[in-house]
């Protein structure tokens, strides 16, 4: 379904509507129940009667906005209704200030002693609690910077090339071994490789080694030379840590006993894609293009759109302000928008703020 942009219902509905309109959302929002018109004749400052009311409710309906969820006489958002409330109508404060200082300081513990996949753990963690939803963070694979690298033999025909990355990652690869291959040229050719390498990415790495040819062949004899040329063709390998990382916290309350079981299966559904990866690159690539947060109601992503949740997400960046991942809330579509919105967007900037300082560190 083509949403419309918000000034194409913003141009119809006039004040009156547009006060009914948000007075159903928000209670839809607060509650997850719909409004009869009865009730909201009853909230509104206007003085209007139940049949007003429903004139309006009627007019809205037609435009999509609304609608009878099952036989109920209420009426409640659609997914289009959400979005043009969303995007024209909601009105996003400031981070509470006790919300602000626990997320800084929970996140700066973390850093001081953890891997940067603890402080993406721990944001998680965090934005879980804070929406009574499930926290998640997706993020790229860095390209490793290589601190170490070292070939020990498993037999006369194999060694393991042993990748030791600056943020302790650890990635084994299997290489043949030229025959007749002694033990100092093994040492020769993990020392001349180490030498090259360490500080550099696998692709630094990989080019810087590419362009050494001439005098690697002064250096180093001709079955050290194979060797070294071995190692060079592993380095070129796609690494196994290329897919994204997804951490997930607070899948419980997303799934509890009162849930019909189809609204269960679809909720347990969307984990499962998340753990496979699917859709998780195309979701990345989206993150790198927009400026902020980005909220996805219903449908409206591939990846999301069979559990029906709302998903809001801010991209965060590395030390290099390159944009590495996502973090945000994934909830039903009855969030609360207004508040959840400025906390992943805070988490989202504290987050960016600690991979520059450790990237500096």
């Amino acid at each position: 379904m083509m949403v419309k942009p918000p000034e194409d219902f913003l141009a119809v509905l006039n004040t009156r509507s547009q006060d009914i309109f948000r007075r159903i959302v928000e209670r839809y929002l607060d509650t997850g129940q719909p409004v009869g018109s009865r009730d909201l004749s009853r909230m509104l400052q206007l003085g209007l009667s139940p049949a007003s009311v429903r004139n309006v409710m009627a007019d809205l309906e037609d435009l999509g906005l609304i609608a009878a969820p099952h036989v109920s006489a209420g009426r409640a958002p659609t997914q289009e209704g959400l979005r043009f409330f969303v995007d024209a109508m909601l009105e996003v404060g400031a981070v509470d200030e006790r919300e602000r200082s626990r997320i800084a300081q929970h996140i700066a513990e973390t850093a001081q002693g953890g891997q940067v996949e603890d402080l993406l753990a721990e944001a998680s963690q965090l934005l879980s609690g804070l929406s009574q939803g499930a926290g998640v963070v997706i993020a790229t694979k860095a390209d490793m910077v290589l601190k170490h690298i070292e070939f020990v033999r498993l037999d006369q025909a194999r060694a393991m090339a042993i990748l030791v990355g600056e943020d302790g990652q650890v990635e084994n690869r299997i290489l043949p071994l030229p025959p007749g291959l002694t033990a100092s040229a093994l040492q020769q050719a993990s020392n001349y490789l180490a030498h090259h390498v360490v500080g550099r990415t696998i692709a630094e790495a990989r080019k810087a080694l590419g362009e050494q040819r001439a005098e690697q062949r002064a250096e180093l004899d001709e079955l050290t030379q194979k060797l070294v040329d071995s190692g060079i063709a592993t380095l070129s390998q796609p690494s196994p840590a290329a897919q994204p990382t997804v951490i997930v916290r607070g899948r419980a309350n997303l799934l509890n006993d009162t849930m019909a079981s189809e609204d269960m299966a679809r909720m347990r559904q969307l984990f499962d894609e998340l753990e496979s990866k699917d859709g998780l690159l195309e979701l990345l690539g989206d993150a790198e293009n927009a400026q902020g947060v980005r909220i996805f109601i219903g449908s409206e992503n591939k990846l999301f759109s069979l559990s029906g949740s709302s998903v809001i997400l801010s991209p965060y960046k590395d030390a290099n302000d390159k944009v590495v991942g996502v973090l945000g809330v994934i909830g039903p579509t009855r969030l609360n928008y207004a508040r959840i919105v400025p906390v992943v967007d805070y988490t989202a900037n504290v987050i960016t703020s600690m991979m520059a300082r450790k990237g500096r560190g």
